[in-house]
């Protein structure tokens, strides 16, 4: 008798976004790079996103309208409207084209004193409008001790996803993309070992979700990154590694 085929599996996901690094005319040009890999990233099954500044948004969702990549932003306000000068409405971005909006970044909650009751809100916000949340997560201590290494992880992250979950909807899609605070902007990433153990661990904390939970690794993710990872892990949340498109070819192929 024929082996039954193998089961087809999850699509991994793939992701980039440029922060505060590049200038208007450097922004148009990356997204203008980045378009053509659609058809690479669609032939690895990988779903694929990028976030550019908000000033950029509307002229990379013309950009890539043609492609199968998907826009996010960086962030959002928790309300849809009213006076909240500075800030940038979900329905707005949902009107924009956004599908995936990254939210609780450390440097979020570290410069701006996002909390995960602010998290929380928006996450709410960003469901209501029919996008994804992109919540991060991530501790901040650190042991030489393996084993307690992973349990401070777990213990830190744990209320961060808890949160992030209240107000939304148990079907609503979320990904999780885990960077060790001390491992965001460091040469190198977190040891294969601590991630794995740390996302599977976080993975049976939200299986049984009947909605898509999707986890991703970021802080100093780059190429050779995903297959130590990927026994833990859907795929890579990219961050200065990213803004070299030949990187991005790598890891799509990787991750194949």
């Amino acid at each position: 008798m024929p082996p039954l085929p193998a089961a087809p599996r999850e699509k991994r996901l793939l992701g980039a976004s440029l922060k505060m690094y590049l200038d208007l005319p450097s922004t148009n040009n990356y997204v203008s790079s980045v378009a053509p890999l659609s058809s690479a990233a669609d032939a690895a099954k990988i779903d694929f996103f990028v976030i550019p500044d908000f000033v950029t948004l509307l002229p990379s969702a013309e950009k890539l309208a043609s492609t199968s990549i998907l826009l996010g932003a960086q962030d959002c306000h928790s309300e849809d409207k009213g006076a909240f000068t500075g800030e940038v409405s979900p329905v707005v971005l949902a009107q924009a084209g956004v599908k995936i909006v990254e939210i609780g970044h450390a440097e979020r909650r570290a410069l701006f004193g996002e909390t995960d009751k602010t998290v929380a809100a928006k996450a709410a916000a960003i469901v209501r409008n029919g996008m994804t949340p992109l919540v991060c997560i991530g501790e901040k201590s650190r042991s030489s001790i393996a084993s307690q290494a992973v349990g401070l992880a777990i213990s830190e992250c744990k209320p961060q996803i808890t949160a992030a979950l209240s107000g939304i909807p148990d079907t609503s899609d979320v990904i999780l993309a885990y960077e060790p605070v001390w491992a965001i902007g460091a040469s190198e990433p977190a040891g294969a070992d601590h991630v794995v153990a740390v996302t599977q661990s976080l993975r049976e904390l939200v299986k049984g979700r009947q909605g898509r939970v999707r986890i991703l690794y970021g802080g100093s993710a780059g190429p050779g990154t995903f297959e130590a990872l990927k026994e833990g892990v859907d795929g890579l949340f990219l961050g200065r590694f990213a803004h070299d498109i030949k990187n991005l070819e790598k890891v799509i192929e990787e991750m194949k």
